[in-house]
């Protein structure tokens, strides 16, 4: 493996230079790109209406809905076609917020910092009880609380979630990273082994606690979130799918006021706490849906060729999702509008689509591609796979682009290189073949169209405001978001008129039922 990666980086690195004579560039046009993209944005605009105007966007929310309806209209606004919320499955309940106050009011009165996780029910009304902490190892261990717990506040003891650092939340790739990111990986060393069986265990104890703290009806049980200083990561503490059980409400709170709470009661001292929190379930639709919309192709041999591009639209519930991933969708919603405002007429239609469920597993590009391209698992494709040139994902923060990942594409490599040398002023250079997961991209290269991921600068995306309470439209760069935008645009502008497409990766093989 390391022999093959460092030959794909060597064959990049000597094509580079005869790339850039080979492959067209037309720098008129990227001038057009750069004056609108640069100097007239609206990406801002777009990321307002995504976050402040449309509020969390968990999936099946009607804050997502909303979201996507506004970016459909809007699309429709800027001349698109074909304009639309697409169903892609059956994804689930639907889940939000409308009330959540907590405080501590013994030994003294002190606002909580706490999150309903998400899909959890609410307290039916306020509550207010002692802080019980408890301990629970085995089923054996229920008849210690059984018949004690009503109405009560539950807490596990736990470790504190982090130490304190001082180092900065926020970063940029220096020069010296994204010169390693060209280079090989080193391999890893060997990694103990998974005990299957051991976590089997775990969770099915986990699950057998929420049933019996459900029976219990226990007032509230309040866990420690991941994260320091306030911020709050956020997840899901029920399942979407409508067979789910009934299980207790659940706020992630604050470490400061999670360990604050366990001091007092494990020094003997009473806590009371008070909680009014209020949550609904939707199942009238459980749907999931993507936008899409088009620019229409206008050559007669190439305009059932397709570029893609997009990002994820929902987000996790404790803020607006500012930077994952109002971010991203915004930039493509801009790069899309960049190029209508140029008066491009592509040889290639040009497709956007904004995500849905992807924190869930990236359900919604799965089925989008499953019912355009093929199945990974078996590998039967569909006539649509082979008239996808390349998708183009964004979903790494609000950081400006750097340059892309190849996702294991050598071919390619040339090829964008050529496309980042107009933008060196502005920061984008890097063209690696190392991969990179956990986002939409993968759907397409699971079935062999090449997708990809363009390099960010991390900011503050993984210290401070992925899928926390802290990701709002203000951790939100307006600079960074308009250069990506702008590099986006010349990306599928390029993609679109090129008289061939993407080169291609050799099909992967059917990927086997996990068990």
């Amino acid at each position: 493996m390391k022999t093959k990666v460092l030959f794909s980086c060597l064959l990049i690195a000597g094509t580079v230079g005869s790339a850039f004579a080979q492959e067209p560039v037309d720098t008129a046009m990227i001038r057009k790109i750069r004056n609108e993209g640069l100097n007239h944005s609206k990406v801002m605009e777009s990321a307002f209406y995504l976050t402040d105007a449309s509020g969390p966007r968990l999936s099946g929310s009607p804050e997502l809905k909303h979201a996507q309806e506004w970016a459909v209209n809007q699309l429709k606004s800027w001349g698109l076609v074909n304009a639309q919320r697409e169903p892609w499955g059956k994804f689930g309940k639907g889940w939000e917020v409308q009330k959540n106050y907590v405080a501590m009011t013994a030994p003294y009165y002190h606002a909580l910092v706490g999150i309903p996780k998400a899909w959890t029910p609410g307290t039916n009304g306020q509550v207010s009880g002692d802080v019980v902490l408890i301990k629970i190892d085995t089923i054996a261990d229920f008849d210690k609380y059984r018949g004690k717990l009503k109405g009560k506040v539950i807490i596990f003891d736990t470790k504190a979630s982090a130490e304190r650092t001082y180092k900065a939340d926020a970063m940029r790739y220096a020069d010296s990273d994204l010169v390693a990111m060209t280079k090989p990986l080193e391999p890893r060393g060997q990694r103990g082994g998974f005990d299957r069986t051991a976590a089997l265990k775990l969770r099915a104890l986990r699950t057998a606690i929420s049933e019996f703290l459900a029976g219990e009806q226990v007032g509230l049980i309040l866990t420690q979130a991941r994260g320091t200083d306030g911020t709050v990561f956020t997840t899901n503490g029920a399942s979407y799918a409508d067979t789910a059980k009934t299980v207790p409400a659940e706020l992630e709170t604050s470490g400061e006021d999670f360990q604050r709470i366990l001091r007092l009661v494990k020094a003997g001292i009473k806590v009371n706490v008070e909680a009014d929190i209020k949550t609904q379930l939707f199942t009238d639709d459980e749907q999931g849906y993507d936008v899409v919309a088009e620019i229409p192709g206008t050559d007669k041999k190439l305009k059932d060729q397709v570029v893609m591009i997009g990002g994820h639209l929902d987000s996790w519930h404790g803020a607006t999702g500012g930077t994952d991933n109002a971010a991203g969708s915004a930039v493509m919603l801009e790069t899309m509008r960049i190029l209508k405002a140029v008066g491009f007429k592509p040889r290639r239609t040009i497709r956007i689509a904004l995500w849905s469920s992807e924190e869930q597993g990236l359900f919604g590009s799965r089925g989008y591609v499953l019912n355009h391209f093929g199945d990974p698992k078996t590998m039967e494709l569909k006539p649509e796979q082979a008239k996808l040139s390349a998708y183009y994902n964004l979903d790494n923060g609000t950081g400006k682009i750097r340059g892309i990942y190849l996702q294991g594409d050598t071919a390619a490599g040339p090829i964008f290189q050529a496309w980042l040398n107009p933008f060196k002023d502005l920061g984008a250079s890097t063209v690696t073949i190392r991969n990179t997961g956990s986002t939409d991209h993968v759907s397409f290269d699971a079935v062999g169209i090449p997708g990809f991921e363009f390099i960010q600068d991390p900011m503050d995306y993984g210290s401070r405001t992925h899928h926390s309470n802290q990701d709002t439209y203000d951790k939100m760069s307006e600079d960074d978001l308009k250069q990506a935008a702008t590099i986006a645009a010349s990306f599928v502008y390029h993609t679109a008129q090129r008289d061939e497409m993407i080169p291609r990766k050799a099909l992967p093989k059917p990927q086997p039922p996990r068990n």
